[in-house]
């Protein structure tokens, strides 16, 4: 099944593409002249993923999209689902280092990222489901192998950040990796059911 991605991060593609299983091809949207951008202000990581499919359900295209954030504890729940608008216009590293000056001194660093990942059919059918991967907040800002808030988040059970362990690492456990393959195992049973 060939299925559109709904999104301007190239980043996300290949993390997608990292996780697909057998008999699944995911595009981006650029590759029918499509910008995949869409206005996210939603409340909730739903609203922003059902948004960005309903942005482009005129190509009657089977789409995937997702939308996620970090949520620290200490500061009850931001970023949030406004990860990406945090701070405003301003670059990832400018985010984190927002974050880890309002923590300073803080020991409660309780965080987690969290994915909802939708989909929809050429019929306007939808399926979402939520990953999410818990951890805290490091220190500092630390590697390199990683994109948005990776550098400052230590998953449960690791000592490093999503961005020194790595992309390998992050396609086994997550947010994004937790919710794709709980979205493809449900697809799995929809086109086999459709066949």
């Amino acid at each position: 099944m060939r299925i559109y991605l709904v999104s301007t991060n190239p980043n996300k593609a290949r993390e997608i593409s990292s996780i697909l299983p057998t008999g699944f091809t995911v595009e981006p949207l650029t590759v029918l002249g499509e910008s995949g951008a869409v206005e996210e202000n939603g409340d909730t990581y739903l609203q922003n993923a059902v948004k960005k499919l309903e942005g482009f359900l005129h190509l009657r295209l089977p789409l995937i999209a997702d939308d996620s954030g970090l949520e620290v504890q200490f500061l009850d729940g931001k970023p949030g689902v406004h990860s990406a608008r945090f701070l405003g216009d301003t670059s990832f590293e400018e985010k984190m280092r927002g974050i880890l000056s309002r923590m300073c001194g803080v020991s409660n660093r309780t965080a987690r990222f969290v994915c909802v990942a939708a989909f929809t059919d050429c019929e306007g059918d939808y399926l979402a489901v939520e990953g999410i991967v818990r951890g805290t907040i490091s220190n500092e800002i630390r590697g390199e192998q990683g994109f948005g808030y990776d550098p400052i988040f230590i998953p449960e059970g690791a000592n490093k950040t999503f961005a020194e362990l790595g992309p390998e690492f992050k396609s086994k456990l997550s947010h994004r990796a937790r919710a794709f393959r709980r979205l493809f195992s449900l697809l799995s049973l929809y086109s086999e059911h459709r066949s």
